[in-house]
């Protein structure tokens, strides 16, 4: 087995990701940074690692790391990606991995010339239901599929009125939010998003320094001619929530909590199937073990260099849309 070490950079949910890495047989997370000296020294003791570092160029240019996931803020991803790859490792970034499209295009032109995979952090594939889900869709059970919809719901506007997110120059609360039911949806049907079209509001930060809609809804068309809904809020007054809805010719699925509902007909009288299959059973670093095996064996991750742009494209053509007022269609960078 190939020994593998491991840097982490941003210390938030980067401390998740340095916990996956370590129960991974024969990786080991070798050096930490993060811009708070307290955090950093925190997690380091915590953790017992061996280099803690404020300046991320000192854990990239660490000669002995061969794989770093980047979780700093935002606007800091394409900058550290681009370092990771040119001193040849292999990155895992959180979403969004850009704000901005010629940042995304630069981002993987130098990917593509180190020879390194590439990752992203769309954690709802690791989910039980969600995966029982796409497989049904897969073997057909929901006979022609041809709606669905996919939003994003979590009580987070702390986020972008009090937190660092609020504070960058721009922010699009579908690039952080609703690109997991994107690409969910897009991992449950295996077609791609075609053509956007979406609307916002600013409701919720009314009178806040942010300066952005807080809520975005768009209606997606993908090429297999499937359409779909998402819509991204960080202010609804319920639990967390991914609202998947999945409707077939033959069967419509409905995701709630705790359970999830199939249904097979319009009769009120008729009990749903009942799906408790575990939803939010999964943890932030569950696809490292996965990313790990691909550098190991020199194959794409299950989430891929096409579904780490690709996603991103569908969110830069969904902000385009909001921007232009009109439907925008999609443009993909590979």
């Amino acid at each position: 087995m190939q020994e593998l070490r491991a840097g982490v950079i941003g210390l938030g949910v980067g401390e998740r990701h340095l916990v996956a890495y370590n129960a991974v047989p024969g990786v080991t997370v070798k050096a930490i940074c993060d811009i708070d000296p307290v955090r950093l020294q925190e997690v380091s003791a915590r953790h017992d690692i061996p280099a803690a570092y404020l300046d991320y160029r000192d854990l990239i240019e660490d000669p002995e790391i061969d794989v770093i996931s980047i979780c700093s803020h935002d606007d800091t991803h394409v900058e550290q990606a681009v370092a990771a790859f040119r001193a040849g490792k292999h990155v895992m970034v959180e979403k969004p991995i850009a704000l901005y499209r010629e940042e995304a295009e630069r981002l993987l032109r130098a990917q593509q010339d180190s020879g390194k995979r590439i990752t992203t952090n769309v954690i709802l594939r690791e989910s039980p239901r969600f995966k029982e889900i796409r497989r049904l869709a897969q073997e057909g059970a929901f006979g022609d599929l041809f709606y669905l919809e996919g939003d994003y719901l979590h009580q987070i506007l702390w986020k972008i009125t009090e937190g660092w997110r609020g504070k960058m120059d721009f922010y699009c609360v579908t690039y952080g939010g609703g690109i997991h039911l994107i690409d969910l949806m897009r991992w449950i049907l295996g077609a791609e998003v075609r053509e956007v079209c979406g609307m916002g509001n600013k409701i919720l930060t009314r009178g806040s320094h942010f300066p952005h809609p807080d809520t975005l809804t768009h209606l997606l068309k993908f090429d297999n001619d499937v359409m779909a809904k998402t819509t991204t809020t960080f202010g609804p007054q319920r639990p967390q929530m991914h609202r998947l809805n999945v409707f077939g010719s033959r069967m419509t699925f409905e995701n709630d909590r705790p359970v999830g509902r199939i249904y097979h007909s319009d009769d009120p009288a008729a009990a749903p199937d009942i799906v408790d299959t575990p939803y939010l059973s999964m943890e932030k670093g569950d696809l490292l073990p996965d990313f790990i095996d691909a550098i190991r064996n020199d194959r794409e991750p299950n989430v891929g260099a096409e579904d780490v742009f690709r996603v991103m494209d569908v969110c830069f053509a969904c902000w385009q849309s909001i921007e232009q007022r009109r439907t925008v269609d999609v443009a993909y960078m590979m």
